[in-house]
């Protein structure tokens, strides 16, 4: 069960669903496919944060959605992305993709290598307005943001350099060194989500380590301190 400490909500590595595939070994935060609970089903317009590891040579075949803000974060390997709009690419660790499915996409979504595992995590946010028209970006880290502790990656209005999202949510990529610590201010009325991809950090004194998620909606300061090479996304949502 989820747990409560002070002002925030912890939810631990081992209390996410999983499934395995065989060629795709993936951890959910919130319910989806198989796996459901009533008391994860999501926050505030976050909808899905799946932690996938894909076999080499395998992926996700092409497939439809719509009306839904799907990212990836490439954390190991490569991830090879196509989709109906034209588009094709293949990101490194470090990078993000966006598709706004809007009023439909098909996609797919691959590990091109014969040899490396991929290792990303896949997260579905639901924007502010259905029927869309659909969109594709991504987001490279220039030399300064890939080492920078604390970097705005997506937001609605794309400043920055941002990725730009349909909805009042603002996500920054977190990547801290032992010992380096950020702080991030939340405004009254809106809610936070942080995410440990690897590595391990406390949130306002909270020990947090990969696969552990965290939420609050108490206005206020978030102080988050590495206690070895850590890396995550915080979400800040309306």
């Amino acid at each position: 069960m989820k747990t409560t400490v002070t002002e925030l909500n912890i939810q631990r590595a081992n209390e996410r669903g999983h499934a395995d595939h065989g060629w795709l070994n993936s951890h959910h935060t919130f319910s989806f496919a198989d796996y459901y609970d009533p008391a994860h089903m999501g926050f505030r317009s976050l909808r899905v944060i799946n932690d996938d590891r894909v076999a080499p040579g395998m992926g996700f075949g092409t497939h439809p959605h719509r009306d839904m803000e799907i990212f990836s974060y490439v954390l190991e390997g490569a991830l090879q992305h196509k989709d109906s709009l034209g588009n094709g690419s293949v990101l490194k660790p470090g990078q993000i993709q966006l598709m706004s499915a809007g009023l439909g996409v098909t996609h797919s979504e691959f590990n091109p290598s014969s040899t490396e595992p991929l290792h990303f995590l896949q997260i579905w946010i639901q924007p502010r307005e259905r029927g869309l028209v659909p969109s594709y970006t991504e987001w490279h880290p220039t030399p300064a943001q890939a080492s920078a502790p604390k970097v705005l990656v997506i937001s609605p209005d794309g400043r920055d350099g941002s990725a730009t999202i349909h909805q009042d949510a603002e996500i920054y990529r977190i990547r801290l060194q032992p010992g380096q610590s950020v702080t991030h201010q939340l405004k009254p009325g809106r809610g936070a989500w942080l995410q440990i991809a690897e590595g391990a950090l406390s949130l306002n004194g909270v020990a947090l380590a990969t696969g552990d998620g965290a939420s609050t909606e108490e206005a206020g300061p978030l102080a988050l301190a590495a206690t070895e090479p850590t890396e995550a996304l915080l979400f800040d949502f309306a």
